[in-house]
């Protein structure tokens, strides 16, 4: 895998850790379903032995669940040979009234804590501080302000507070970069055009299912600012060679739109010998504001199974037919 030219004008320790596959952690958090915790540390080493150095977690998976799992995992690993991020946005405080589960927020862990929102300076503060005790880290090297859009728009605290205070800590050297994460691209577009973020983590809008028309790939490409690419299988719509009926899109069932796109997808995958997977993994890395594509593992068959689709050889004429066929927008 290779990154584009945006890539350069990042620091040359998370240019070589983004250099191979990301990976998240937000199924360690419990998403969806309960994940044994030592299925987590070794799906970490798998991808640790196979040269993965870029993970990412955040404290919303799991209510901090996920982070501590990675922390253990990083515990005995040489803190300057990987690239390590987190988020902010979103307070761990003692829930005043909790349930049991955290079933509500798509994480199956006790909720004995819950989420505050906040986008301030003092928010980016507390959470930063509380995130490297949960990971057991002295650093990170990038913090993302975690979904601003919801679920109401946050854009301008996140402007008057965590963004001077990201500027300020990227400038004194504690971390190395900082971004934004979101699946909405306007949202998005609006940062990159305002606020001057390093890096944007994009969720399931650039895809081989979907494209964003917000121009907020080109708007990256031209402004220097990279893009990391999550979501990239769209909830599992993309991840087996033939869709499923049943297949979700959005953390949902999949519309009949999405299905029969990914239908058309799978057929003329199937005509080039690649498979819809294959597709879909090494699609972002073509634009050349993307440094990195990263995918959710919870276990070491996900790890090795990613890893042999990031590295199977696609046709040109596979792309080129996909565009011919009006399946795929042509880069800009």
């Amino acid at each position: 895998m290779t990154s584009g030219p945006v890539a350069t004008r990042l620091p040359e320790t998370l240019r070589a850790a983004f250099s191979t596959l990301g990976f998240g952690t937000a199924q360690f958090g419990n998403m969806g379903r309960e994940v044994n915790e030592r299925d987590c540390l070794d799906a970490l080493e798998t991808g640790w032995n196979a040269g993965l150095r870029f993970f990412d977690t955040a404290p919303h998976y799991g209510l901090g669940l996920s982070e501590k799992r990675l922390g253990q995992f990083l515990q005995n690993r040489p803190r300057e040979s990987y690239v390590l991020s987190t988020k902010v946005g979103r307070l761990l405080r003692p829930n005043p009234q909790p349930t049991g589960s955290d079933a509500v927020n798509g994480f199956m862990v006790s909720d004995e804590l819950a989420r505050v929102r906040d986008y301030t300076a003092e928010g980016v503060r507390c959470s930063l501080e509380a995130s490297l005790d949960r990971l057991g880290v002295d650093f990170v090297d990038i913090l993302w302000i975690h979904d601003p859009e919801e679920p109401t728009d946050r854009f301008d605290e996140a402007i008057a507070g965590a963004v001077p205070e990201l500027n300020r800590l990227r400038d004194e050297g504690v971390i190395s970069a900082w971004g934004v994460g979101s699946k909405d691209p306007a949202m998005l577009r609006r940062f990159v055009d305002q606020a001057g973020p390093d890096l944007i983590m994009l969720a399931g809008r650039y895809t081989l299912l979907e494209q964003e028309r917000e121009g907020l790939m080109a708007a990256c490409h031209e402004q220097g600012v990279g893009v990391v690419a999550v979501g990239i299988f769209n909830s599992g719509l993309l991840a087996r060679p033939k869709p499923a009926e049943d297949a979700w899109y959005e953390y949902g069932p999949a519309p009949e739109w999405a299905l029969d796109r990914a239908r058309g997808l799978a057929v003329v995958a199937s005509e080039h010998g690649v498979s819809l997977p294959e597709a879909a993994l090494q699609f972002p890395w073509r634009h050349p504001a993307v440094v990195n594509v990263m995918a959710g593992m919870r276990t070491p068959a996900h790890v090795k199974s990613n890893l042999e689709l990031a590295t199977a050889k696609i046709p040109e004429a596979f792309w080129n037919d996909l565009q011919a066929r009006g399946l795929l927008k042509e880069i800009v």
